[in-house]
């Protein structure tokens, strides 16, 4: 009988959050498994925008002014997309969800959340020099444009309503946005807000990848296998992968969308939904490359410059996880697109499309696991995967070691869902 290798915790997942819980892990002395079906960060963590948004101390909230509400529910919103069919099985979450975005609640969730939010360029930072990321990394910010006045005004508001927290930005008119951002085309918007803050990287993936190469440069074990085939073994946790048999005290379940296939087979029942998107890169003129990652807000998607050539990602699309792609929220953002910037013929054979995991109140869940007290959760990031895996990382490590976690964690953990688990499952 062959005998079993051992460590201290297999981590399941190796997106950003998932490697980042490992080197978290790892840099506290703990010995560690990586364990993915594929390459680090092929998945959600390769197909975002690249922002590490240090400016979004708002999560994403339920819109609950009648305009908008009227012109989602026409469904020919290029920034929300949504299948009737799902429309319909998501209902009860979307309630939830518009629930928690009424505004004594939102900034509750906000409040819990920020810590996270502001660390979150730190916690990438930590690594890039030992990680050899400093050439994908880019300070300046992004730039919000806005093709109406009164949208622009009133984001405007939103602005100076953010003043407590100390936020870089600046508003632009036609003139000031021409200058920085010259690959734009005349009259493209009424004006603009930069925020300064974020950093942006051009290979969301490429790190991930890096993240992870440095983990095994540091003695950590990346597994390939089936994360999904892990079982329980006692007080432990067992699974076959990188052809062997591995034995760990402890795991944690970082799938992100793939997450709920895991936690149901435990008995665990959250309201996780996913809000897709897509991407695609072009071809342009280098004098028409962004200079920023530029975001048409009324149009949801995101312009950015990556090491492939412009990508282009779409805002969301509700839809089941694994439902088949449709091309219109992409083909409608491209044509909004290009009479924003003169971008080129497509470069990708087909469109990019994953799934952002999301819990009705905006809060990833973090921490262990109720019924399972070698089991840790840290999944549902939502539009903020790439942003906090580290800080993520950093924050399940101090609770999985006993230390003193950097924030409080009871906001993010599994308990808040009074229904979350169902012994006979």
């Amino acid at each position: 009988m062959t005998t079993a290798e051992r460590a201290d915790t297999m981590v399941l997942g190796a997106g950003i959050v998932g490697v980042s819980i490992a080197l978290h892990l790892q840099e506290r002395g703990r010995t560690v498994v990586l364990v993915e079906r594929g390459e680090p960060g092929g998945e959600t963590s390769h197909g975002n925008a690249g922002l590490i948004e240090r400016s979004s101390v708002v999560p994403y909230a339920f819109p609950r002014d009648l305009p908008t509400l009227a012109a989602l529910a026409s469904n020919r919103s290029v920034a929300v997309r949504y299948s009737p069919a799902t429309l319909l099985r998501m209902a009860p979450w979307l309630a939830r969800y518009w629930w928690n975005s009424a505004p004594a609640r939102l900034d509750r969730l906000g409040r819990a959340i920020l810590p996270l939010i502001e660390r979150s360029i730190a916690e990438h930072q930590r690594w890039t020099q030992a990680a050899g990321t400093q050439a994908l990394m880019r300070e300046g910010g992004w730039i919000d444009l806005y093709r109406r006045k009164g949208t622009l005004e009133q984001a405007l508001r939103s602005a100076k309503a953010l003043a407590c927290h100390g936020l870089a930005y600046d508003v632009l008119g036609p003139v000031e946005l021409a200058a920085r951002e010259p690959g734009l085309v005349q009259g493209a918007a009424e004006g603009a807000i930069h925020w300064r803050d974020p950093v942006t990287v051009s290979d969301p993936g490429g790190v991930t990848r890096a993240y992870a190469a440095l983990f095994v440069a540091r003695g950590g074990r990346l597994l390939r296998g089936d994360a999904l085939s892990a079982q329980q073994d006692g007080d432990g946790w067992r699974i076959e992968a990188g052809g062997r048999d591995w034995r760990t005290r402890e795991a944690v379940l970082a799938l992100g969308p793939w997450s709920k296939e895991f936690y149901e087979r435990l008995g665990y029942r959250f309201p996780l939904g996913f809000k897709r998107g897509y991407h695609m890169h072009y071809e342009i003129a280098p004098e028409s490359v962004p200079r920023h990652p530029i975001c048409d807000a009324q149009a949801g998607f995101v312009l950015t410059q990556m090491q492939r050539g412009v990508r282009l990602t779409t805002g969301i699309e509700l839809a089941d996880r694994d439902a088949p792609s449709d091309p219109w929220q992409l083909d409608q953002a491209e044509q909004v697109a290009r009479r924003r910037m003169p971008v080129g013929r497509r470069l990708d054979a087909e469109p990019w499309r994953g799934a952002r995991p999301c819990l009705p109140d905006m809060l990833p869940v973090i921490g262990r696991a109720p019924q399972h007290p070698t089991l840790w959760f840290a999944f549902g990031h939502a539009h903020h995967g790439f942003t906090l895996g580290p800080v993520t990382g950093r924050v399940l490590a101090e609770a999985m070691i006993g230390e003193t976690t950097f924030c409080d964690l009871r906001p993010f953990s599994a308990e808040r869902f009074s229904h979350g688990y169902h012994a006979n499952a």
